[in-house]
């Protein structure tokens, strides 16, 4: 068996997959949901695997994604943690970038550092930009520091010391000497988080990786201990930001990369299965109960971005962290998202969540606001058997109460109330479709809709209808498939360096020597994983720029090696440019990111398919009831048991289709198809 298993904000998935022993092939999904317990995440995964009935012994491959380090940044629930750095730049963390992501907004607030002045040191050392040495790195004064951090109980320390990413021998020296002095204090240093320049991004970087590595340790012990108790062989697999898997230990010395884990193996679910059902051009919309997740795929491929920030609004400059993420759009707007009214009688949904305690008003658990879940239930769009998977009845007294609030408040019933909660919410989902399509020079009617996530499948087809998408994918066990994504994530791991240097014929041998040099620190971290030189993939980016300019365009380099023209590499990034600003220059072009992505490709499981058994359409019919479509009218609406739709079927819209997991809504506008693995395929009707 296969287990996968993701802690979102509200919900904690599990997917397990089961094959058969004479024949290797997938014979069966199991998947389970639970409620997600902040102060003890492991029993939320406990918990699915007790209600999905899982043997662990039988179990030859466990991943895991988590929120655990996102949390702890958001909530400021990390541990004490000092910074060490170069003589002079104790400062860098709070002047930061001076900037505003909205020059004429009065609100904006500067936000606080992670580690107060007090808690910054500073060492005699210099290295220059070329990786030389200047200044000799002089320690005397670290008794000193060691000893006033444990005077002040600090449980992190974190080393950036200047241009330590050209050459990190002096953080090597100050680890080794800390960590002689306390071995106690967790101490992590930016060469281990970050190669790449920029001193305010490393720094910042570094501070937030240590602010979480105790918490994230102790975690990750807890998890493989109580894993292994139940009977788990072998240590689980961990979901990294960049889409990728990688071993417990190698996430334990730098937990930031965990810091977009669940959101990430979504997207990579979703380009697996665009493969195999020929849909390689998609906009992926995740859903959760707290937040909605969106991303772009063209041609296969999402884009990794180290320009990742957390916290970052229109009033708030958020903390920049230097880590290979993929090129999401996050919002607070999910099923548990709180509808309130502001000071000048404007509705908004979100960015507050109710979580899972106490929920939203139907779970009963004393939650007073309606939520977006609230509304759809309102509207008739959630069948009261299926909600929560069966599990729980709505409590509609509960959503009456929090209703007449809203409409006291909005003068309107409780029906305007929820239908006005839904279209809020699909205008924040919109706007964050648009910043990942329109924004960056992208045609959505040129891509296919995939709705993953609880809530991802209530709201695809209004969405898509507003973006004039034609066609919405909800793929089999759409509501947990974050987690089957990660059974279909190969181990990863990024080395970017930066080397800033004029693309010339000239520079080719440092080109490769660079790049070969990666390719061997590679194979060294993955030979400490007990994985063998050929195993392991490359694939090789560079990212370029025009001379004069400050940032730069990410460029893959296809088959790349010594015969590769440089021409085809500045031709490639004239046509990059070109698509993302509009224009493209006559004049030189500089590399300043070398960046290597290093795989070992993991035995992935085919995508099941859904036997034909020649069953009637009329069998999945579980109900018929109103439902209201908002400005398309109340219809009566039956609605459908998934499991017992077959490949081959076709619903006429309206419809609706309920699972364990979550529920589709097929507006009027839209037809059914099923396709051979039961994903379902929601297309325009034809007007003609």
């Amino acid at each position: 068996m296969r287990v996968a298993t993701d802690i979102g904000g509200t919900f904690t998935d599990l997917v397990c997959l089961e094959f058969d022993e004479n024949t290797g092939k997938p014979k069966g999904v199991k998947v389970a949901k639970s409620d997600t317990t902040p102060s003890n995440f492991e029993q939320g995964i406990l918990d699915t695997i007790r209600k999905g009935n899982i043997d662990l012994t039988a179990v030859n491959f466990f991943a895991h994604g988590t929120t655990v380090v996102i949390n702890a940044l958001t909530e400021k629930k990390g541990v004490k943690t000092a910074l060490i750095t170069t003589k002079g730049f104790r400062d860098v963390l709070e002047i930061a970038r001076c900037n505003r992501p909205d020059l004429f907004n009065f609100n904006f607030v500067k936000q606080p550092p992670f580690v107060p002045r007090y808690l910054r040191f500073e060492v005699e050392e210099r290295m220059n930009y070329k990786g030389e040495v200047d200044t000799k790195l002089n320690t005397q004064n670290l008794q000193d520091i060691v000893r006033f951090c444990q005077k002040e109980n600090v449980k992190a320390i974190a080393i950036c010391l200047l241009h330590a990413y050209k050459n990190p021998a002096h953080e090597i020296q100050l680890l080794k000497e800390l960590e002689a002095l306390d071995s106690s204090i967790e101490i992590i240093a930016s060469h281990e988080v970050t190669r790449e320049w920029r001193e305010y991004e490393r720094t910042s970087s570094t501070v937030l990786s240590g602010y979480v590595l105790p918490i994230a340790k102790t975690y990750l012990n807890n998890l493989e201990d109580k894993l292994k108790t139940q009977g788990l062989k072998d240590a689980p697999y961990i979901m990294q930001s960049n889409g990728g898997i990688t071993t417990i230990n190698d996430v334990k010395s730098n937990p930031i990369t965990m810091v977009e884990s669940g959101p990430a193996s979504g997207i990579f679910g979703a380009i697996a299965l665009g493969k195999v059902i020929n849909k390689k051009d998609l906009i992926v919309l995740d859903i959760g109960g707290t937040t909605a997740k969106c991303a772009l795929v063209e041609n296969g491929q999402v884009k990794i971005t180290t320009n990742y920030k957390i916290e970052h609004s229109r009033t708030e400059a958020g903390y920049p962290i230097q880590t290979p993420v993929i090129d999401i759009v996050e919002i607070g707007n999910g099923g548990g998202s709180i509808a309130w009214v502001d000071k000048g009688g404007k509705m908004h949904v979100g960015p507050k969540s109710a979580g899972a305690m106490p929920g939203p008003a139907a779970y009963g658990r004393g939650g007073t606001q309606l939520t977006t879940t609230d509304a759809n239930i309102i509207t008739g769009r959630i069948h009261p058997d299926y909600f929560l998977g069966g599990e729980m009845k709505p409590d509609y007294g509960s959503i009456e109460k929090a209703a007449n609030e809203l409409s006291e408040s909005l003068n309107g019933t409780a029906s305007d109330i929820a239908k006005g909660i839904i279209r809020v919410a699909n205008a924040n989902m919109v706007n964050a479709l648009k910043l990942i399509s329109v924004n960056k020079g992208y045609d959505p009617r040129d891509f296919s809709l995939m709705v993953i996530g609880g809530g991802g499948a209530m709201h695809g087809a209004d969405l898509a209808r507003e973006l004039q998408i034609s066609e919405v994918i909800v793929p089999n066990n759409a509501g947990v498939f974050s987690a089957f994504g990660m059974l279909m994530s190969d181990i990863r791991r990024d080395y970017i360096r930066t080397n800033v240097l004029t693309v010339s014929e000239m520079q080719k041998p440092l080109i490769m020597s660079v790049f070969s040099e990666m390719k061997n620190e590679a194979i060294e971290n993955f030979k400490n994983d007990n994985y063998k030189a050929e195993e392991v993939k490359f694939t090789h980016y560079v990212d370029l720029r025009y001379a004069g300019q400050e940032h730069y365009v990410k460029v893959l380099l296809n088959n790349f090696n010594t015969e590769t023209p440089l021409k085809v590499i500045i031709e490639n990034f004239h046509k990059e440019h070109k698509k993302h600003y509009s224009f493209e220059l006559d004049t030189t072009v500089e590399l300043v990111n070398f960046h290597l992505v290093a795989e070992v490709e993991v035995e992935k499981p085919d995508f099941p398919k859904k036997q034909i058994t020649n069953k009637k359409l009329e069998n999945a019919v579980f109900d018929t009831r109103e439902v209201d479509f908002d400005d398309l009218g109340k219809h009566q609406t039956p609605f459908y048991h998934r499991d017992l739709l077959e490949p081959e079927m076709t619903i006429i819209g309206p419809a609706i289709i309920a699972e364990k997991a979550t529920t589709t809504v097929v507006s009027p506008l839209y037809d059914v198809s099923i396709d051979i693995y039961g994903n379902l395929m929601l297309t325009l009707k034809n007007k003609a």
